[in-house]
């Protein structure tokens, strides 16, 4: 692997993944880039990047590849894992899983990885595209220990703050973690407002008092003016909060636990689906409580 030891591949610049990058570039961190999608790798190609013609050209030319997939389904392909070419691309290699998949699948994951001589980091990361684009993301960290700290520092353009959770998949349980907070906390924002609305309240003031008392957050500061302004303009989209509070309320039903506030949330994302929003930011959830209102009359 002659000439990989400095570069890092980077496969995936979707909504999250093309700020991550961005950011990596921008910081000197000579980068080898792959997108299935060719249009979306000018901006990386105008920082500096190189791109590449397909996913084996990263993994040849790479000894570090970061993975910012949608699924567990565009990481089997890219890795060709099942296939001939899986022993060759990840051998000696260190594979950063970034995205957000079931915790059984990961564990899965690392274990063929370490079989054909691979090395894995689980590094999900808590935040949407406004702070992946200003490297204020969270990474959670899992894996081999000497993996992790060679990964860490290598993340620090994307991440305002790296968490070491332990072994793969504690990373993966901890941003599932996060996010039913997360969850619950912008839809029960999402209710309040509508209350508020439908008792003609002005809801800028609504806004102002949230902020100016305990429950303000980085959260509330932006969701709540896109709510009153009707603003779903992605930041993370209700497509993708859906597959989180699925993954969620897979990985509690596995381990028996109660989840009685993510599966209220469960539902309406899946309404707010439903109703054709499902590209809108998460705030778009009000539409399905809306909705139910609407039915109430």
């Amino acid at each position: 692997m002659s000439g990989t030891t400095r570069r890092i591949g980077f496969i995936g610049l979707g909504a999250m993944g093309e700020p991550m990058a961005l950011n990596l570039a921008r910081a000197g961190t000579p980068l080898l880039v792959w997108n299935r999608s060719w249009d979306k790798t000018g901006p990386l190609a105008a920082a500096g990047a190189e791109i590449a013609a397909d996913a084996a050209e990263v993994f040849a030319g790479a000894a570090i590849v970061i993975l910012m997939l949608a699924d567990d389904g565009a990481i089997d392909a890219v890795l060709d894992r099942g296939g001939s070419g899986f022993a060759s691309r990840v051998g000696g290699r260190t594979i950063v899983h970034m995205g957000t998949t079931a915790p059984a699948y990961s564990r899965a994951l690392e274990a063929d990885i370490r079989a054909v001589g691979g090395r894995y980091v689980e590094a999900p990361v808590s935040g949407s595209r406004k702070p992946a684009e200003a490297g204020q993301l969270v990474a959670m960290l899992a894996g081999d220990a000497d993996a992790v700290a060679a990964v860490r520092p290598l993340l620090a353009p994307m991440c305002r703050e790296t968490i070491v959770c332990g072994a793969v998949p504690k990373a993966l349980l901890m941003k599932l973690s996060v996010n039913l907070f997360l969850i619950a906390i912008v839809t029960g924002l999402a209710e309040a407002v509508h209350f508020a609305d439908r008792h003609g309240l002005d809801l800028d003031q609504v806004v102002a008092v949230l902020n100016a008392g305990q429950m303000a957050s980085d959260i509330s500061r932006v969701k709540a003016p896109k709510l009153v302004q009707g603003d779903f303009a992605v930041h993370a989209a209700i497509q993708d909060v859906l597959k989180n509070n699925r993954l969620i309320a897979e990985a509690a039903r596995q381990a028996g636990i109660a989840s009685p506030l993510l599966d209220v949330c469960h539902a309406l994302y899946g309404e707010t689906l439903a109703l054709g929003y499902g590209d809108a930011d998460m705030v778009a959830v009000v539409k399905a409580i809306e909705a139910r209102s609407d039915s109430a009359c």
